[in-house]
């Protein structure tokens, strides 16, 4: 069956109009069930990430100031979601929501999280909406329970993971693969084992062929046990923070050649969502829920 993690505390409330869009950690899960892609019983809810979960990652400094809401404001700005008690249950939930997922992709050989993608987050601050980096942890979680031996992270966010990039720097056993706006934010890119900035307004043609290029030389070179894709959306022509011109198609496009790729190599992979900024949030679930389908599909899931 195919797993797909996910919470009703993954739709946190936010001040009106604020720029993230929530609302699409609702409507994902409910736009699957309409569409008869998925059931409600392909959703599972995670457990919340323990206290020695978070710190496999994260300096006890940065833990202590979360948990006890002592965060300076500087920081918390970084972040740019106000800081609360539920908001950092959410973030628990949200990084223990990708280890879970982890082991289904184990059991089925793919699984995916509603949420999840927070590559902002290093591992003794926050950034850009990020305040634990979920994937991470699942990856050192992982490694430290002989659940994988090596570990390829594939972020096809508009912005480049330097929060990933951060923690993996010195683990031989991951390998950190970012495609990324090259003028978008963070302005600071730390260096990930293989960078690909792209100009402002690439398209679907030339955004494939650098991908299809690249990714089975990584599978190659560097022989992983397990991955990590960051599917986000952002990178579409209508995203407001964006700056790339991906169609919908050259999204699907995307997808399909990362999963078709994983399944052909017999590597377990995990999806997480990533960003999407679009005005039109349809278009953001839209964008979303095809990656799930996909995934269904290929793995010939019920």
């Amino acid at each position: 069956m195919l797993k797909i993690a996910h919470s009703p505390l993954f739709c946190h409330p936010v001040p009106h109009n604020h720029r993230f869009p929530m609302a699409k950690y609702r409507l994902i899960p409910e736009r699957l069930i309409t569409d008869g892609v998925i059931s409600a019983d392909n959703l599972f809810h995670p457990q919340m990430a323990s206290e020695s979960e978070i710190l496999s990652t994260h300096t006890p400094a940065y833990w202590h100031a979360l948990k006890t809401l002592t965060l300076p404001a500087r920081d918390a700005r970084k972040i740019g979601l106000p800081m609360s008690a539920e908001l950092i249950k959410r973030e628990r939930y949200v990084a223990r929501a990708t280890y879970e997922c982890a082991l289904y992709a184990k059991q089925f050989g793919v699984s995916l999280s509603t949420s999840g993608g927070t590559h902002h987050a290093f591992a003794d601050h926050g950034e850009g909406f990020c305040l634990f980096n979920d994937v991470c942890m699942a990856s050192h979680l992982l490694l430290a329970q002989g659940q994988a031996r090596r570990i390829l992270i594939v972020d096809l966010d508009v912005h480049q993971g330097n929060g990933n990039a951060s923690i993996m720097a010195d683990n031989p056993d991951v390998f950190v693969f970012s495609m990324h706006g090259k003028k978008n934010y963070p302005f600071i890119k730390p260096p990930s084992d293989l960078d690909i900035e792209l100009d402002d307004g690439t398209g679907d043609d030339e955004y494939l062929d650098k991908l299809t290029t690249a990714l089975p030389q990584i599978i190659e070179r560097f022989c992983p046990d397990f991955i990590f894709y960051q599917s986000a959306v952002d990178v579409l022509a209508s995203d407001a923070l964006g700056k790339l011109s991906l169609s919908m198609a050259g999204c699907h496009a995307r997808d399909e050649f990362v999963l078709v790729t994983a399944h052909r190599h017999g590597i377990p992979l995990v999806t997480v969502m990533g960003g999407g900024y679009s005005p039109d949030i349809d278009e953001i679930v839209a964008a979303h829920c095809q990656t799930f389908a996909i995934a269904k599909r290929i793995w010939g899931l019920s």
